[in-house]
């Protein structure tokens, strides 16, 4: 599985309730149109403090993060390479500012219980002394166990940037991110107790071994297809 996420921003002359109906109920029903598209939702953020971790924060600021997911980066490009993608883009700027592209292997760690559930992301950025092999290592390696023992933890996914792409460019700097990851819990209460755990303490001081920036944000799940 692969997936392709859209790291969007609301244009400033678009109200955010608009931002959130169009990109829902017009720019959704278009992108479905994907071939190839296994599953396709759209993350709404809800929340962009930096919610229950004592981390540096990147300067991104979002508004949204789209997930679609493709058996194979070869049906990723087919889909690219489609006639249907060919309006994605200027609708897509009719409401919003496409930060950034990122191409991820997603990594199940612990799987989505039933919900409802509420959903925390967060963008990771490595140390710059931490290459990109030892940062993949330390992160599915120990930082994986730490964090699966975090109590109330109804799932958990690291999500592994193989691909950018940001202003026309593909190297790392311009778009540095490492990691996604996807952490869901029943309540915010919960997701507090857990990130004041003593598995919590371990996996932050983990965390400052390799990754710079921790950038985090609570999420409305909308699935599209």
């Amino acid at each position: 599985m692969i997936v392709r996420m859209g790291l969007l921003e609301r244009r400033p002359d678009v109200p955010p309730g608009e931002f959130s109906r169009i990109w829902r109920e017009e720019h959704g029903p278009l992108a479905a149109r994907l071939p190839g598209l296994r599953r396709y939702e759209q993350n709404l953020v809800t929340d962009r403090s930096q919610l229950a971790i004592d981390h540096a924060r990147g300067g991104m600021s979002l508004d949204g993060l789209s997930q679609l997911r493709f058996d194979s980066r070869a049906a990723m490009d087919a889909a690219a390479a489609s006639p249907e993608m060919a309006p994605i883009g200027p609708d897509n700027d009719r409401f919003a500012v496409l930060r950034g592209i990122l191409v991820t292997e997603p990594n199940p760690v612990v799987p989505v219980a039933e919900g409802p559930l509420i959903k925390r992301m967060s963008l990771l950025r490595r140390r710059p002394d931490i290459g990109a092999d030892r940062f993949r290592e330390e992160w599915f390696g120990f930082h994986a166990q730490a964090v699966r023992r975090f109590p109330a933890l109804a799932g958990y996914t690291q999500n592994l940037v193989v691909a950018r792409q940001a202003a026309g460019r593909s190297d790392y700097e311009a778009m540095p991110v490492d990691g996604v990851v996807e952490m869901w819990f029943r309540s915010v209460d919960d997701l507090k107790a857990a990130f004041s755990s003593p598995a919590a303490g371990i996996s932050q001081r983990h965390a400052l071994d390799f990754i710079a920036e921790i950038t985090t944000f609570l999420v409305e799940v909308r699935r599209v297809v």
